[in-house]
């Protein structure tokens, strides 16, 4: 029983080291807007001494992550790959773990979701990741999308964010996506499929998004942007403001108190344990010892009564005539001893 105490107590030790572990990077999140022809900064930073090796990734919407340049710690010039060396640059800090990312003469092509990553030994750890929204002073995308205000929301509640995209046709494929600024979360891209009718006499499409948001917490609070990629552009909506109430923020912290000092509880107590265990223990093996060389000593003295009760000796005195003692005179009287064996019934 003791020892799967123990496993449990060492598995909530473990889970709660693990939710208290500190994120090894930092970087920008959310959603960063620049303007064609300009210059801008992604930030990235790391405090951790395992690390090894620092990266930069680039994720075109529906792309697969590409790598930007990658350097090893204790270096100062980072290797940029040759579709990035014109205008991506890297801004290394050894000693105060700076690796930002600097792109110049932004172009449309350039919107897209930039993460930086460490290896640390056999592990490689991602920042949340930041959406770069490239924007043009001319667009050759006609298109408005609409999100509603939405009341705030309690914790535990449930909600679908709504959004409404008025669009015209565009010889490239036309995608919907989701994003999230100023959440506790990654700003993770959602794809979404929306339901669209399209408007002949118009000629415009009119697509109508969803994005669930189920039980609540304070964690799904923050700006969400619905967005429309057309035509190499990518159009943002006016965002829906998510605000969580009833929760507080210091929960996790409080949850994490409150399971150490249980923990710890537990460890006293276990520890309370085996010491009471180890003594009991002791003491029986102390008795144990005692009644083994008293039954030695017992088995002995029993024996020797035994063997007393048992054996008879007994003295035969053997009387000669008068005669034959004149013929023998010179022989001494002899006692005989006959020792009768009885054996108890």
């Amino acid at each position: 029983m003791v020892p799967h105490i123990f496993l449990l107590l060492l598995g909530g030790m473990c889970k709660v080291a693990a939710d208290m572990k500190i994120p090894g990077i930092n970087q920008d999140s959310g959603v960063k807007t620049a303007r064609i022809g300009g210059d801008v900064t992604l930030h990235c930073s790391f405090k951790n001494d395992a690390v090894n090796f620092i990266s930069w990734y680039q994720q075109s919407l529906g792309g697969k992550p590409v790598i930007i340049a990658t350097r090893m710690k204790l270096n100062t010039q980072a290797t940029i790959s040759p579709a990035y060396k014109e205008r991506f640059q890297v801004d290394v800090g050894v000693e105060d773990g700076i690796n930002h990312l600097m792109i110049k003469d932004i172009r449309l092509s350039d919107s897209a979701t930039y993460y930086c990553g460490i290896l640390e030994f056999n592990a490689i750890e991602f920042g949340k990741g930041v959406f770069l929204h490239v924007k043009s002073s001319s667009s050759n995308t006609q298109a408005v999308v609409h999100q509603p205000a939405l009341e705030p929301l309690q914790v535990g509640d449930s909600v679908n964010l709504s959004c409404t995209v008025y669009a015209e046709q565009c010889a490239e494929q036309q995608s919907f996506y989701w994003f999230r600024h100023g959440a506790a979360q990654p700003s993770i891209m959602y794809h979404s499929a929306g339901q669209c009718k399209f408007d002949s006499e118009s000629q415009v499409r009119n697509c109508t998004l969803n994005l669930p948001i189920k039980a609540a917490s304070s964690s799904d609070a923050g700006m969400y942007y619905c967005a429309l990629a057309s035509c190499g552009e990518v159009v943002f909506g006016n965002g829906t403001q998510v605000e969580v109430r009833g929760g507080s923020a210091k929960v996790p912290s409080l949850l994490v108190s409150c399971l150490s000092v249980v923990l710890a509880g537990s460890i006293i107590v276990l520890l309370t344990l085996a010491v009471i265990i180890y003594k009991l223990n002791k003491k029986s093996c102390s008795l144990c010892k005692g009644t083994d060389r008293h039954l030695t000593v017992s088995a002995a003295s029993d024996t020797t009564g035994q063997d007393v009760d048992i054996l008879h000796y007994a003295a035969l005195s053997l009387n000669r005539t008068s005669e034959r003692h004149r013929q023998e005179e010179s022989t001494e009287a002899h006692c005989v001893y006959s020792r009768v064996k009885s054996r108890k019934v």
